[in-house]
């Protein structure tokens, strides 16, 4: 059973991967690492940030049991932690702020803004 399981989500996933869209960014500038850490935010490298809204993001939410409820503003997908000191890690994809919880070691985090910062 847990076979299927994870065969349903790595499908899901990869569906999830080629349905992502990018989400602009906005003005103002987005903050960066310095303005992350000082609200209590952690930066990260996600493969994709979606709207709280798309319906992925409720389906892959509601595989691993969450709730998000009425919440507003872009969950990360396939998020790794980066430092912002040393330099010693990259970004290839979607450098964010996030500042909300971490599932799944990352497969969803909630609360995150597009950050810029120089790694």
């Amino acid at each position: 059973m847990f076979a299927r399981i994870s065969t349903i989500i790595t499908i899901l996933f990869f569906a999830m991967l080629a349905a992502a869209t990018a989400v602009p960014r906005t003005d103002p500038p987005p903050a960066t690492g310095s303005q992350c850490t000082a609200v209590g935010g952690d930066v990260n490298c996600c493969n994709s940030i979606q709207e709280a809204s798309n319906p992925i993001v409720g389906l892959l939410a509601g595989l691993l049991g969450i709730v998000l409820g009425p919440i507003q503003g872009l969950v990360g997908l396939t998020c790794n932690p980066i430092s912002i000191i040393g330099g010693g890690n990259s970004c290839s994809s979607q450098t964010v702020c996030c500042t909300g919880n971490n599932f799944s070691g990352g497969l969803l985090v909630i609360g995150c803004s597009p950050i810029n910062i120089d790694l």
